[in-house]
């Protein structure tokens, strides 16, 4: 995961891996041939989640990360590294376009169902790209550049763009890892965050059953 001398990237990686593990459960959903995958998609609380923290993180980024790195890099004669800055932003461009031509080939009943397999691809095969092109040059750069504070400006602009479903987002990145790297994150947590996903939060959303297919009435 790198060697990062002043940030911690743990959240950042915890995130990025979350990601990717919903980008494979939607790739699953989309290739099912004995369920039509738009009521899957269009009627899971997963697919709300996965956009809803995707969207979080990447604002929090183009916010409060890439604005205060090209600060300051400009005048160092940095150009590569602003070129990185500026590729950042051209991959988060195309992410929410995706989310939206997906969201509307969910409500076409007449053509969503064939243009849904090549929008999923699409949004696997860019989301995922990003997120390794993020880690293998970008991460290295933030850690070279950023501040702590400025670091903790941007966990806390995360953390106020998902504040309302809290009690989600923490099983959510906690989600299908093992026991060993559940307890390196929790432990980075404040008490009463622990003992809230531990005591309540863990348990509420396993029953939730994020990918479940549900009826016209929502069970």
């Amino acid at each position: 995961m790198g060697d990062f001398k002043n940030l911690d990237m743990t959240m950042m990686f915890a995130i990025h891996d979350a990601l990717r593990r919903e980008l494979e459960r939607i790739a699953r959903i989309t290739s099912r041939v004995d369920e039509d995958p738009r009521h899957v998609l269009s009627t899971a609380v997963g697919w709300e989640l996965f956009k809803k923290f995707l969207t979080a993180h990447h604002t929090s980024e183009d916010r409060t990360l890439w604005p205060v790195m090209y600060e300051a890099l400009v005048g160092r004669g940095a150009g590569s590294e602003i070129a990185l800055l500026d590729a950042m932003e051209d991959e988060h461009a195309v992410i929410d376009p995706l989310l939206a031509d997906i969201d509307a080939a969910l409500a076409d009943r007449d053509s969503g169902a064939e243009r849904l397999g090549g929008l999923v691809d699409t949004l696997c095969t860019d989301l995922r790209a990003h997120l390794d092109h993020e880690e293998r040059e970008a991460l290295a750069l933030m850690d070279l550049t950023l501040s702590p504070q400025q670091w903790a400006a941007f966990s806390a602009e995360q953390k106020d763009r998902i504040a309302s479903d809290a009690n989600r987002y923490l099983p959510w990145l906690l989600d299908d890892i093992d026991a060993a790297r559940v307890a390196v994150i929790l432990g980075k947590l404040p008490p009463p965050l622990r003992a809230a996903y531990e005591t309540e939060w863990r348990a509420a959303y396993e029953d939730l059953d994020i990918w479940a297919v549900k009826d016209a009435a929502g069970r």
